[in-house]
């Protein structure tokens, strides 16, 4: 009798999926919004609180402190053109029917903030199912949104006194002062908490950075997402 030949099979490598998140503009956007942000707030901090021997130190002489406010009012003629382009390509992108409306707030947001709460109390054993963009994430972008605006109006105002007090109440200076200076304080300690949580604590996610999510991240954290653009289940049969 012949031996029976044994044919050995070569395991097929499967190659990962990715799915595009954020295009090369919205990511460059991103990198001039954090290094904008992250100077003024570098900056700003020193300013207000005048009082702290560390802001003397660095703000010891006339000279440096000309400088430090030479350096964040150029970063903040930095953060407003890129506000400017980000809004005037939306209300252009929205126009052309070439932007959809995920990232506005709707009541779907709502029932999945409820619904997530309800887990956390362990009330529920399922986390919600979210489309492109999550009630977390909106909540980001919009108070970022009108954080930026109210600090970039209060600064705007700071910066050039006379010419505003022509039209508008001498009272409008010092209140520009005190929204600006609350709002830079509230807005670093959101980022630091909030945002750097969601982001990179909860999970590491660099989408921002990479522009891509795996699969595997699509059907975890973007569900309905991941349906709509398949036409797949996002949950596997060895999930459940």
């Amino acid at each position: 009798m012949s031996a029976k030949k044994t044919i050995k099979r070569t395991p097929v490598a499967q190659q990962e999926r990715f799915f595009a998140r954020f295009n090369l503009g919205q990511r460059w956007e991103h990198a001039l919004l954090f290094l904008s942000v992250t100077v003024l707030l570098l900056t700003g901090l020193p300013q207000k609180y005048r009082d702290m021997s560390w802001s003397q130190d660095l703000l010891s002489t006339p000279e440096r402190l000309d400088l430090i406010r030479q350096i964040h009012h150029i970063a903040a003629i930095v953060l407003t053109l890129e506000a400017i382009y980000h809004i005037g390509r939306a209300i252009y992108l929205m126009a052309r029917r070439k932007m959809s409306a995920d990232m506005f707030p709707n009541m779907q947001d709502i029932h999945d903030a409820w619904h997530m709460l309800q887990y956390l109390l362990f009330l529920r054993k399922d986390k919600p199912a979210f489309g492109r963009y999550n009630f977390e994430q909106k909540v980001t972008y919009w108070f970022l949104f009108f954080g930026l605006a109210l600090m970039g109006i209060s600064g705007f105002i700071i910066w050039f006194p006379v010419q505003f007090t022509q039209f508008l109440p001498g009272g409008v200076v010092p209140a520009s002062k005190m929204a600006h200076s609350t709002e830079a304080v509230v807005a670093g300690i959101f980022i630091l908490i909030w945002h750097f949580y969601h982001v990179h604590i909860e999970r590491l996610n660099l989408s921002i950075f990479t522009g891509r999510l795996t699969e595997d991240e699509m059907r975890k954290f973007h569900a309905k997402e991941y349906e709509r653009v398949t036409g797949q289940p996002a949950s596997k049969p060895d999930d459940k």
